[in-house]
């Protein structure tokens, strides 16, 4: 069973991060943050990487440190449940609709963290969440997480559905390149023989 459980406590924040990546999808994630919540359990359920997050976060300043260190948590988590990678397909890609919002992902499990975002979200709120705190959560996923990330909308006026497009994107390429490849599922899957 490739899973793995990160606690994280700093003195803004308290975080806990269990995954399993052969999993159903399955999701109980309580950060403190509606909105933020939403697209976790959307990130566990169309990965189908079962989830359970739980936070606490110095709100009475903002959102941004919740958001940004389970962020961190959820990349070491992901980083440690994968191993060595050895027989994981490394890479993953998406176009992903939602309505007037079209967003592309492609990632590779590289171990070289780096994210291209180009994604032009509208609003600086939807409902109380500031929509900047979505750069920021996949920035700090990808760097712990050793991820190449790269997010393109390519449509899209509508900012709820635009951020739940990029996160659904994400996991269904995350889900693509997590999955054992069963033509080489005892390689490691690089030239180098280690990632």
């Amino acid at each position: 069973m490739r899973s793995a459980k990160i606690s994280r406590q700093t003195a803004e924040t308290e975080i806990t991060v269990e995954i399993t990546l052969d999993g159903a999808g399955s999701y109980d994630n309580q950060t403190g943050v509606g909105f933020f919540d939403h697209m976790l359990d959307q990130l566990a359920r169309h990965s189908l990487i079962d989830m359970t997050i739980r936070a606490k976060g110095d709100y009475h300043i903002d959102d941004h440190h919740t958001v940004e260190d389970t962020g961190i948590a959820l990349g070491q988590a992901l980083a440690k449940a994968l191993g060595d990678k050895k027989g994981i397909r490394r890479y993953g890609e998406c176009h992903l609709p939602m309505d007037d919002a079209q967003v592309r992902c492609a990632l590779d499990l590289s171990a070289r963290p780096f994210l291209v975002w180009n994604v032009d979200i509208p609003t600086q709120k939807i409902g109380t969440f500031d929509t900047e705190l979505v750069r920021e959560f996949f920035t700090a996923f990808a760097t712990h997480g050793g991820i190449t990330l790269h997010i393109d909308q390519l449509h899209g006026f509508n900012s709820h559905h635009i951020v739940e497009a990029a996160f659904k994107a994400v996991a269904r390429a995350l889900r693509l390149a997590v999955e054992t490849d069963p033509r080489k599922s005892d390689a490691i899957p690089s030239t180098k023989g280690a990632l």
